[in-house]
């Protein structure tokens, strides 16, 4: 498929891609299968809004995402919610012995 059917398909498709970009290029290891084991996990479903919401939360720093998301920090107000709750349940994170147990 084409980029112009594509993204009549899904009007946010390019805002995806990026999206999944960023989010596995953190910097480090540890922040690259936080932040982006969570977005593999949901991007698929997410609304515009919640795209919206992802793209803002990936400008901050990721030690302070990583801390929101295993609850070592408080989590600022404006990300407060059903998204944030989910990263951190952690259970998205791929592992190489989750995958060995199978």
């Amino acid at each position: 498929m084409n980029d112009a059917a594509e993204s009549q398909q899904d009007p946010l498709a390019a805002r995806r891609r990026r999206l999944r970009f960023r989010a596995w290029h953190r910097g480090t290891k540890e922040a690259d299968l936080l932040i982006g084991g969570f977005c593999d996990r949901h991007l698929a479903v997410w609304d515009e809004e919640a795209i919206s919401w992802y793209e803002t939360l990936l400008e901050e720093q990721d030690v302070d995402i990583m801390a929101w998301a295993i609850g070592t920090q408080a989590v600022p107000e404006r990300f407060q919610g059903e998204t944030m709750q989910e990263m951190q349940v952690l259970d998205y994170i791929p592992s190489p012995e989750r995958s060995t147990r199978t």
